[in-house]
């Protein structure tokens, strides 16, 4: 079998690596955006937020605790660390970057606002910052 830019073992690992985050960011982002809206988050607003059970929920609550970035007691308000602020920040950021790089392309807004959730967990540093480039001089 021929390797190929996009069939490289290496690249495998990059985006495997990466995979292991999203979950998280996705969690932390709507910790922050329901907190923003509401003043408060508890599991049954990231229930419906993602649509899924009070286990599922409860399940990545605990892995959000230990990799630091929530607290929360059971039945309690669930409150992001300062490691949690800045990880929800940063995936905003990333998201608010390519939403914009997207919609400068021509790429209808409804598209990219969906292409750009899932694109924002495996971009590059250096691409993020060559289209926040591109942003500022289109």
């Amino acid at each position: 079998m021929k390797t190929t830019r996009s069939s490289s073992p290496q690249l495998f690992k990059t985006t495997q690596s990466r995979k292991s985050i999203e979950l998280l960011e996705d969690y932390v982002e709507a910790i922050d955006e329901i907190l923003n809206t509401k003043g408060s988050v508890k599991n049954v607003d990231l229930c419906k937020y993602f649509g899924v059970s009070n286990a599922t929920v409860s399940k990545n609550i605990k892995r959000l605790i230990k990799a630091k970035l929530v607290e929360s007691e059971k039945y309690k308000n669930i409150f992001l660390t300062s490691h949690g602020k800045k990880l929800a920040e940063q995936s905003n950021t990333r998201h608010e970057i390519l939403f914009n790089f997207l919609t400068k392309l021509g790429v209808p807004r409804k598209i990219a606002e969906i292409d750009s959730e899932g694109m924002e967990h495996h971009i590059s540093k250096e691409t993020l910052n060559m289209m926040k480039k591109f942003n500022k001089a289109n």
